[in-house]
């Protein structure tokens, strides 16, 4: 059975000293690693944020939760990791999605692309950033990248690559993610708005996903991250864990549609509502049921027990 890994995500605008102190805050918890997502929001850029962070600490590794492959070309990107993971000493983990935010697209004038078009791009992406950490000069003729003959500089301290986390919803990204990621980040579909979106946060869909990335990575799934995150809403550390939970199924009946019970979202590896021992509980209860040992927190503090609880088990 896998570790637990927990990871803070750090993405808030703050001035750097404030980002160093939460990053060092972070580490003397016990989170594995901090994200920062990569969105033209309110939010600091990822690339210069996590140079900051792994300035200021010494062990937490630095990742992305995750890139929009489609804002950077990625010969370009390759360089900017790979000078991540030696500014680091090898700390780096790559995050990276085929984008799915289209207000952000239309913002800038891009061209959002149907679902099966952006994850072409993501894929031929993937390969082009493996074979650039890689020794050697690399080329590659896709649908839509061309690299010729270029020796990717520099190289990353990771060999053969720093590991990548990739997930989502439906089943094509999540086989690909069994298949070249070293983290599989388990998602809600990334449309719609009503029941179905519900639906698929619950126990059930989860483990139909799980039976895809299983039969997917084959051989590799047993050395597989699974990771999930607070979906259905933050983290609430409290001794009143079914009242909110109904409260919750109140307000995402109102908001979405459907009839979702208290149980069920309290089942849910999305949602994260108990008390300390009762948040303990469920993701010992996670790993043993799903293999889920992977938990990304969008606010640190409010974890933190939970983590110095179970931290390196």
């Amino acid at each position: 059975m896998r570790s637990f890994r927990f990871i803070a995500d750090l993405s808030a605008i703050v001035d750097g000293p404030t980002l160093a102190e939460k990053a060092r805050r972070a580490e003397s918890i016990g989170y594995d690693e901090i994200v920062l997502g990569d969105h033209l929001l309110e939010q600091l850029a990822p690339i210069p944020a996590l140079a900051t962070v792994a300035a200021a600490t010494d062990r937490i590794r630095i990742g992305t939760f995750v890139l929009n492959n489609d804002l950077r070309h990625p010969a370009v990107l390759a360089q900017d990791l790979a000078t991540l993971d030696v500014l680091s000493g090898g700390r780096l983990e790559v995050g990276i999605g085929a984008g799915w935010n289209e207000p952000e697209y239309a913002a800038i004038g891009l061209a959002f692309d149907r679902p099966g078009r952006r994850i072409e791009r993501m894929t031929e992406a993937v390969a082009i950033l493996k074979g650039l950490f890689a020794d050697g000069p690399f080329s590659f003729q896709g649908t839509h990248y061309t690299i010729a003959g270029l020796d990717g500089q520099p190289k990353p301290v990771q060999r053969p690559h720093p590991p990548f986390l990739m997930g989502g919803g439906g089943r094509r990204m999540l086989t690909f993610a069994a298949r070249e990621a070293d983290t599989v980040g388990l998602a809600p579909i990334a449309t719609g708005n009503g029941p179905s979106l519900v639906e698929d946060c619950l126990a059930a869909a989860t483990e139909r996903k799980i039976g895809w990335i299983r039969e997917a990575a084959g051989d590799r799934f047993d050395r597989l991250d699974l990771n999930v995150y607070p979906a259905m809403g933050p983290v609430r550390v409290t001794d009143h864990a079914r009242r909110e939970a109904t409260e919750l199924a109140h307000r995402v009946a109102s908001r979405h549609g459907g009839d979702v019970s208290a149980g069920e979202l309290l089942e849910s590896p999305f949602v994260y509502i108990g008390s300390v021992d009762g948040l303990v509980e469920k993701l010992i209860a996670a790993r043993e049921r799903f293999g889920i040992n992977c938990l990304t927190a969008f606010d640190m503090d409010q974890l933190a027990p939970v983590v110095e609880r179970l931290a390196g088990q």
